[in-house]
């Protein structure tokens, strides 16, 4: 995600505390929360994907999602 929006969310979420916000820039905020989550969300996803457990006989096994068969 892009620094500007990051500080366009940093900066809403302040005037939110202080002097509150208007309709139009209350679902602004919505928007620039929801692509912040979903990146944090594909950032994770592709550490994870990228993730090996090492056994104490140093076998290594890829990390597999929840519900996923061996």
């Amino acid at each position: 995600m892009e620094q500007s929006k990051l500080d366009r969310i940093n900066f809403l979420a302040r005037k939110s505390r202080t002097q509150g916000l208007t309709d139009s820039e209350k679902a602004e905020q919505t928007e620039l929360r929801n692509e912040y989550r979903k990146s944090v969300v594909q950032n994770l996803t592709s550490q994870l994907e990228n993730t090996y457990i090492v056994d104490e006989k140093g076998n290594k096994r890829k990390v597999k999602k929840s519900g996923e068969k061996h």
